[in-house]
């Protein structure tokens, strides 16, 4: 029977400001740090967070036997995955000279080249701070949401996703990339919940009660 909320340990998260968010919007749930596979696989909904370089990210995943996790997870329950999380999710990264990542959802993930916005703005990379996200379409984990809320951001690399239909946001940083992903049970963001305040709340607040897909 599965229980709790799992926030997968790695070495590559957030972990406790993660859990401290997720704690806020649930305070009745039992919220699990933790990298035991079977532990997991037991709980109710997965969070996958990320901070660091996407090779040490995918090397970890597959020493701790949890690459393959994460595709099996998304199956039968809701899992959101969160910055190098969202990354990992794709198919390769240019970081650290190209690294294979997860392929469960079709894409390449790209180093901002653009040093300036369409406003003559400087666009430093990282790519640090708020920013506005635009919703690209319905999604139970924006529901509360206004379009065009703002979110914060750490990165130097981002999303280039080869199916449209995939991005359930996007963002502006001298050029478009997608801030947020959606398939079946599965929901990523480039952006920082748990650094987001009311925004960020309020999305993982709607993904401890969704019960996954789209609607």
């Amino acid at each position: 029977m599965k229980s709790g909320i799992a926030i997968i340990d790695y070495g590559m998260g957030n972990l406790h400001s993660v859990a401290k968010a997720v704690a806020r919007v649930a305070p009745d749930s039992r919220i699990l740090v933790t990298g035991d596979r079977n532990t997991i696989l037991a709980a109710e909904r997965v969070i996958f967070p990320g901070v660091g370089a996407i090779r040490d990210c995918m090397g970890t995943l597959h020493e701790m036997g949890l690459a393959t996790l994460i595709g099996e997870l998304a199956q039968t329950r809701p899992v959101l995955a969160v910055c190098v999380g969202m990354q990992a999710l794709m198919t390769r990264s240019d970081e650290n000279d190209g690294v294979d990542c997860l392929d469960l959802l079709p894409g390449q993930v790209r180093r901002f080249q653009v040093r300036q916005d369409a406003g003559g703005a400087p666009c430093k990379v990282p790519h640090m701070g708020w920013n506005q996200v635009r919703q690209a379409r319905l999604h139970p984990l924006w529901d509360g949401i206004e379009d065009g809320s703002r979110f914060y951001f750490v990165h130097s690399y981002h999303v280039l996703a080869e199916r449209a239909q995939d991005v359930a946001a996007h963002c502006e940083y001298g050029v478009r990339f997608a801030a947020a992903l959606a398939r079946g049970n599965l929901f990523a963001t480039q952006f920082h919940p748990e650094k987001s305040q009311h925004n960020g709340l309020r999305l993982l607040r709607n993904f401890v009660h969704w019960n996954g897909g789209d609607a």
